[in-house]
């Protein structure tokens, strides 16, 4: 079992903040890289932010798109609890605090994962360049996310998340019954854009103004 290790916090402290947001980083990266890339770059007061820190700056060894094995599995449910741990400890020291979970590549696809096993919570998600872990005959998770608002971003040249990695998610998305937007930027490399930023701001906002149907 990995033992994932204490996350960076960031803004606001649980207890003060309208919103919580746990966003989790991509393989070889740190909660450091997301403050630098993403976090840094919200104009987003009032939010506490949870920065997920994964042993040796990955979830899972597997490329997202091979097909699941016993030993991904065991990886990726132990990345799903130590996220879970996070957002249940989010809820008790602010019950009722509309949550925002979101990340980056792998931090994208654990998102995505996160969703179909423990979704939907109060909030939305973000998964910024993600795909469904393991190959679409693997057996995996589903669940009716109930109009869920959902942010998902690709790129026809992205070198990680094939476009049709990509088009898998969004129509497993759409069957799960998330209030789904997609964004494909031709041309991305595999980074965050201004773009991504701008609209994860505004995910922020409408939560915490408790105005889902905006989105």
């Amino acid at each position: 079992m990995a033992i994932h290790q204490d996350p960076l916090l960031l803004g606001l402290s649980p207890e003060e903040a309208h919103v919580h947001c746990i966003f989790i980083h991509g393989r070889t990266q740190s909660p450091e890289d997301m403050r630098e890339q993403v976090i840094g770059k919200l104009n987003a007061p009032g939010v506490a932010f949870v920065l997920p820190r994964a042993a040796g700056n990955s979830w899972y060894g597997a490329r997202a798109t091979d097909r699941l094995t016993p030993a991904t599995r065991e990886e990726l449910d132990d990345a799903l609890a130590y996220v879970r741990d996070i957002a249940e400890d989010l809820s008790q020291r602010r019950h009722a605090t509309p949550l925002l979970i979101g990340g980056f590549s792998q931090g994208a696809c654990l998102t995505l994962e996160y969703a179909m096993k423990y979704g939907p919570w109060q909030g939305a998600m973000a998964s910024l360049t993600g795909c469904r872990v393991g190959t679409a005959d693997c057996e995996r998770p589903f669940a009716d996310l109930d109009r869920m608002p959902a942010y998902l971003t690709g790129s026809d040249k992205d070198p990680w998340i094939p476009v049709a990695a990509f088009a898998e998610a969004t129509e497993n998305l759409a069957r799960a019954r998330a209030r789904l937007r997609c964004d494909v930027l031709p041309d991305r490399a595999h980074e965050v854009s201004a773009g991504e930023i701008a609209t994860v701001d505004e995910y922020l906002s409408a939560i915490a103004g408790e105005d889902r149907a905006s989105l």
